[in-house]
């Protein structure tokens, strides 16, 4: 036995807690599954409240110039649009929008960066007003000669298209983007000379929304 009355140099050792004793590796899985766990419950919380896409309405449309000129077109527009979130407890986030008015399907006007916002559960925002401008725009030639014929007749029919990303917003958690794609369909009342006037479109002319 030796003098300090220790039979054995492992009985006199100090250890401490249980766990400190554990290996890393040890530590590193229960960190994980109690991420799994919580990705779990947040994608339970969320596929339970199933958000809904919001909803996009033309409220009217202005066409205050409208040129044509060798196949380049120059123009001003505004519109006003109302967006309504129909989830009962998700918020909608809208982050870097922009609009852009587009004839036959190709862009007429430049980008216009719409402000981000945050838009509450059954809350309903207008987006007013909306301006576009297109400065020597070159349009394809079947859409010049289709766009020289609706001004001889007085009618224009016409897309406003907002792009950009989104994200849910439930509590204090929010998710990842999520891209939106807006398409309104309106028809202008113009004269032969280009300018036109605001048109009272059918209440609820809804637009094509893609998340």
């Amino acid at each position: 036995m030796s003098a300090n009355g220790c039979g054995t140099h492992k009985d006199c050792g100090h250890h401490g807690p249980w766990w400190a004793e554990l290996p890393f590796r040890v530590y590193l899985q229960v960190l994980l599954a109690f991420l799994l766990i919580a990705l779990f419950v947040i994608l339970v919380i969320f596929l339970v409240l199933h958000p809904h896409k919001p909803r996009f309405y033309l409220h009217d449309a202005t066409v205050s110039q409208l040129n044509v000129s060798n196949g380049f077109l120059t123009s001003s527009l505004q519109f006003t649009v109302v967006s309504h979130n129909p989830n009962d407890r998700i918020g909608v986030i809208y982050d870097s929008l922009s609009s852009y008015a587009s004839y036959l399907g190709q862009q007429i006007t430049g980008q216009c960066p719409l402000p981000p916002f945050y838009q509450d559960h059954n809350d309903i925002e207008v987006w007013t007003p909306i301006l576009l401008y297109g400065n020597s725009v070159p349009l394809a030639p079947p859409a010049c000669e289709r766009l020289n014929y609706d001004m001889q007749n007085g009618l224009l029919s016409l897309n406003l298209r907002l792009e950009g990303t989104i994200r849910w917003k439930v509590g204090s958690w929010t998710s990842g983007n999520y891209h939106l794609n807006v398409n309104c369909w309106a028809i202008s009342g113009i004269s032969n000379n280009g300018i036109g006037s605001q048109v009272s479109l059918q209440p609820g002319n809804k637009c094509h929304v893609e998340v």
